[in-house]
């Protein structure tokens, strides 16, 4: 099978006993070292999160929320949803102004953000 032109190498990959890729190659590398030492898949892809926060930052951060299928080595799965949450105290109109329209910049800067 031929490989995306933006391909980071010109041959497809395969992994015998597991892969890590990201964006970022130190990322990668922390996530290798995981499975290295006996770590699971999810303890990789956690691992990976918090080295992205640290050497892309732009690929996500702690904060992030996400979904994730996991299969167990017995053949069980389960499905998290981490999805971020507002808090119980904000409102559908916390960033607009008394005649409905958006407050600039409220959402980005200040104590609303």
């Amino acid at each position: 099978m031929p490989c995306s032109p933006f391909a980071a190498s010109p041959q497809p990959a395969k992994g015998e006993h597991g892969m890590v890729v990201t964006a970022q190659h130190l990322a990668s590398r922390v996530g290798v070292e995981v499975l290295k030492k006996g770590g699971n898949a999810v303890d990789a892809a956690v691992a990976v999160g918090y080295a992205l926060a640290v050497v892309y930052p732009n690929a996500g951060n702690i904060g992030g929320g996400g979904f994730m299928t996991i299969r167990f080595k017995d053949g069980r799965s389960t499905f998290l949803d981490f999805r971020e949450r507002a808090p119980l105290a904000s409102t559908k109109t916390m960033y607009l102004d008394k005649d409905g329209k958006p407050v600039k910049g409220a959402s980005l800067d200040g104590y609303l953000a």
